[in-house]
């Protein structure tokens, strides 16, 4: 699909508004900077726009934010057969220490991600080349930082990617917070351009996504992080909305994604029965009022215990719930730079 055709689509979806429109408190519209009106007078919208710039994340400060959301998902518990603060759940070369270094060590990668994108101002073949260089990049300081374990290889696509439509957002001026739906419509322009230096992948991911012919991460980017935008989010302001607390918050998001999201993670670890597992075990959790409910904490249980039998973890979901958290803390970003959900 051309990048024009996807952006109208996404910008179309009765989906994608109805999360704007429940998120519209906090992702506020570019009229507005605080308390003032900046429609009133042409002194007052200089005075405004002055204000906003100042107040915008800067390149580095979305790296942080990145980073933050990458920590902030693996440090909450308990999730089912992942990486947390109770241990290393279906993964035998992960911890939670190794997964914060490699959270920490991707910084320079997504702040060199932001300052490419910015330079560039546009999606283009050019700018998907660029990016895929500096994400390979990444890789590598990665993979030293854990010792040769691939502990974010995902999530520098798919965090790295709305990094960059973050930076686009607001170098356009669009919103004084940014709204996600144009994050990820950007995200996916760039994601549709082929990464011409690219080698030919033989990564788990991949060989699950022939096998099993499903979308994976790719095709998730390309498609405009519909598990994010339509699911994450409206998730994660739901049960804020309904008092859950933050905690169980997120992990009933990161329960929705799974519900619905071909996991490649799981099917390359346990096939179809691995998938399945994943996607109805998080289902009864929701359908027994969420984590934060004694049934439903019940069901999680099980769910874990499936999913740790058959040796499957929900590297995916956890990638995405990543991206949601990002998303999030850009919506909650104020003029002193500290978005608050960010807890480090």
């Amino acid at each position: 699909m051309a990048p024009a055709a996807l952006l109208k689509r996404v910008e179309r979806s009765s989906a994608r508004v109805a999360v704007r429109e429940r998120a519209e408190h906090e992702f506020a519209p570019a009229a507005r900077f605080g308390c003032v009106d900046v429609s009133s007078t042409p002194a007052a919208r200089a005075d405004s726009r002055a204000a906003l710039v100042h107040a915008l994340p800067s390149d580095a400060q979305l790296a942080r934010y990145a980073v933050a959301a990458l920590i902030d998902e693996v440090q909450l518990t308990p999730k089912p057969a992942l990486v947390d603060q109770r241990g290393s759940g279906a993964h035998r070369d992960l911890d939670l220490a190794l997964m914060l270094r490699s959270a920490h060590s991707l910084e320079p990668t997504f702040a060199a991600l932001a300052h490419a994108a910015r330079r560039r101002g546009e999606p283009s073949a050019l700018l998907r080349a660029e990016l895929a260089q500096i994400g390979r990049s990444g890789e590598q300081d990665m993979l030293w930082a854990t010792g040769g374990s691939n502990a974010h290889r995902g999530a520098i696509w798919i965090v790295g990617l709305l990094v960059a439509g973050a930076t686009m957002t607001i170098s356009g001026g669009e919103a004084n917070r940014p709204q996600a739906s144009q994050i990820c419509a950007y995200a996916a322009q760039i994601a549709c351009f082929p990464d011409r230096f690219a080698a030919p992948s033989d990564s788990h991911g991949e060989r699950a996504r022939q096998r099993y012919q499903v979308g994976g991460a790719r095709r998730e980017a390309q498609d405009g992080f519909p598990h994010v935008i339509d699911v994450g989010l409206p998730a994660l302001l739901a049960a804020r909305a309904q008092g859950v607390d933050e905690n169980a918050a997120r992990v009933d998001a990161l329960l929705a994604i799974m519900a619905s999201l071909d996991d490649t993670c799981l099917l390359h670890r346990a096939g179809l029965p691995g998938l399945h597992a994943g996607q109805h075990g998080a289902q009864r959790v929701l359908n027994a009022g969420g984590s934060s409910t004694p049934t439903g904490r019940a069901a999680l249980a099980a769910l874990e215990h499936e999913l740790l039998s058959l040796n499957a973890s929900p590297g995916g979901a956890a990638d995405l719930l990543a991206a949601t958290l990002f998303l999030d803390m850009l919506a909650h970003h104020d003029a002193g730079g500290s978005p608050d959900s960010w807890n480090i």
